[in-house]
């Protein structure tokens, strides 16, 4: 699968050389590579179940070849074309996403290193927080610890590469999010759609008490600052010039500005698009059913998709045992990566699939494909020997 994906894409091709530029050579080597940290089994396991390749061959490889701006070329490539499909319109154009973060377990050292999240219990880990479009290509991942708050990273997900800013409409789970997120996410062009807990407790910001309707008026939690908002609005578009021309991350931004006393007027103007943005969100959550149906079927392709990714993690049982930052990183992109390849290929053979059976002139109906999902792996044999064809040596 990933020899047939990489000759039609040539996604390798982005895992150039550190020092010199040059492509890898060695492409049969850089995909056991991948498929080790996509399967989280380590190159010494990966050197032990190839035909090709001893620890040393891939041990040099990952450490001239694999890093993380190249991993995100690749998947780009990846993602980029699986929307192309004529069978990936069928589940959207790529103008709405989810994003949710999955607990994976690390080893027992991630105690000392404070990865204690009581939500998941007793066992430290940390969570990979991904993207994924509505048609279901994982176009963004990041690793992040799981003590931490998810909301801010909503942002740096979406402007990680051109899918992200094609979306329009983001869905995501409460996961702490603020009236900072909503206000900056409107400044960059995205409509924040949020299963917020507690909905009913959550107060309403209207620019003139006076003139709500009585119903409303025990929902009203004050008025908006409009002036603040006017006053400031200078920085706050170069706040959002900042984010969209990637000189800072959207969630260092917004933690930035959180750390901020009240009296910071630029946090508080912000804070106060974001009420406004939140208000007319909540409103439009309430009436419109369509936009919380769009919502569920998004959030469900996001659940989906963790179940593919905890199928794939078949070594260590299933535990990220990296001690450090960037091997962390590392093992969390590669399964991203082999995520997104595995979709690609299931997508091209649906279509294949569909395409078989019209000309036999077998029935499809169009409203069936909707529900079909690229996201499976029953056809794939994960574990066993990976024996790859011999390729002439360069």
């Amino acid at each position: 699968m990933l020899l047939e994906v990489d000759a039609a894409l040539g996604f390798t091709d982005a895992f150039t050389h550190l020092r010199t530029g040059a492509p890898c050579r060695d492409r049969i080597g850089l995909l056991n590579v991948l498929l080790a940290e996509g399967l989280n089994l380590g190159l010494r396991k990966m050197a032990e179940a190839t035909n090709t390749h001893d620890y040393w061959q891939l041990s040099r490889l990952a450490r001239w070849h694999v890093e993380s701006e190249a991993m995100n070329q690749a998947l780009a490539i990846v993602v980029a074309a699986q929307g192309k499909l004529p069978m990936s319109r069928v589940w959207g154009m790529g103008t709405s996403a989810s994003s949710d973060g999955q607990f994976f377990p690390t080893a027992r050292h991630g105690e000392a290193m404070n990865m204690v999240n009581a939500k998941y219990g007793s066992v430290p880990g940390l969570k990979a927080y991904t993207h994924v479009s509505d048609q279901f290509a994982p176009f963004a991942c990041q690793s992040i610890p799981a003590t931490v708050s998810e909301a801010p990273y909503i942002l740096d997900g979406l402007l990680m590469n051109e899918v992200g800013r094609h979306v329009r409409e983001q869905y995501a789970d409460t996961a702490g999010f603020t009236d900072h997120l909503f206000g900056a996410s409107s400044l960059l062009g995205y409509n924040l759609v949020l299963r917020i807990r507690d909905l009913p407790s959550k107060r309403l910001y209207v620019f003139n008490p006076d003139t709500t309707p009585r119903e409303l008026r025990k929902l009203v939690g004050g008025k908006a600052r409009e002036d603040l908002i006017v006053a400031n609005w200078p920085d706050i578009f170069r706040c959002a010039a900042t984010m969209t021309a990637g000189k800072i991350r959207p969630s260092q931004l917004l933690r930035k500005l959180a750390s901020y006393p009240r009296q910071n007027n630029l946090a508080v103007a912000l804070r106060e698009v974001g009420r406004i943005e939140r208000t007319l969100f909540i409103i439009e959550w309430i009436l419109d059913t369509d936009m919380q149906r769009r919502a569920q079927i998004g959030l469900n392709k996001g659940e989906a998709h963790h179940a593919l990714k905890n199928a794939l993690r078949i070594g260590r049982q299933g535990e990220i045992r990296d001690r450090t930052t960037e091997g962390q990183h590392y093992r969390i992109a590669g399964l991203n990566l082999l995520t997104a390849v595995i979709i690609y290929w299931n997508t091209v053979h649906l279509g294949h699939a569909v395409t078989e059976r019209r000309n036999e002139g077998l029935d499809v109906p169009p409203e069936f494909l909707p529900h079909i999902s690229p996201l499976g792996w029953a056809h794939i044999l994960l574990t066993g020997e990976y024996l790859w064809p011999k390729e002439p040596k360069a």
